[in-house]
C-alpha cells in the first residue's frame, strides 16, 4: 500500500490533485473533513496547510472555534508525522499543549516543521504554528504523539 508522502506525491502533480488528497484524508479520518483542510506542501518531516474562515468554523465571537484550530494543528503535524515514520511504526495523538496567541480569522495557515532526527519509538513532541493571511502567529501547538511497533510489525 502507498505511504500518505507518496499518494501525495502523485496526486499533487495532477489538475486538482491536492483537492482530491484532501478529500482522501477526510475519508481516512472523516473528523478533518469538517474543516475543509487545503494541502500545499507535504514532505518529509514538514507539512503546510490552510483553512478558510468560513461560517461553520467560526465561534460566537466571529473568529475561527479553538476546536477547528486544534483539529487543523492535529492533521498538520501528523502528517508531518507519517512522512518520517517508517512502516514498521505506528503513532497516535497523545496530549495537545495549545496556545490562542491572537484571534483567528481570514484564513489562516498551519506550518509543521522539524527535525527528522527527533523521531523514536515512544513520545515525540511535534510542534505546528498557524498564521493569518498578514503571517501574524494566531495559535500555536505541542502535540506529543506515541509512537510505537505496529501489531505484528
Amino acid at each position: 500500500m502507498a505511504t500518505i508522502l507518496e499518494r501525495y506525491n502523485k496526486l499533487s502533480r495532477l489538475p486538482g490533485g491536492k483537492f482530491i488528497f484532501a478529500r482522501l484524508v477526510g475519508l481516512s479520518a472523516p473528523f478533518f473533513s469538517k474543516i475543509k483542510p487545503i494541502f500545499l506542501d507535504l514532505k518529509p518531516a514538514f507539512c503546510k496547510t490552510q483553512m478558510k474562515d468560513r461560517r461553520s468554523v467560526r465561534n460566537h465571537l466571529g473568529t475561527i472555534n479553538a476546536g477547528a484550530l486544534c483539529s487543523l494543528a492535529e492533521m498538520t503535524g501528523g502528517l508531518a508525522l507519517d512522512t518520517t515514520v517508517s512502516r514498521s511504526m505506528r503513532w497516535i495523538p497523545k496530549s495537545m499543549t495549545v496556545n490562542y496567541v491572537a484571534k483567528a480569522t481570514g484564513t489562516i495557515t498551519a506550518l509543521c516543521e522539524f527535525d527528522p532526527k527527533i523521531v523514536k519509538e515512544g513520545d515525540v513532541i511535534i510542534p505546528i504554528v498557524v498564521t493569518n493571511t498578514l503571517g501574524a502567529v494566531v495559535f500555536t501547538a505541542d502535540i506529543t504523539f506515541y509512537i510505537s511497533l505496529r501489531k505484528g510489525g
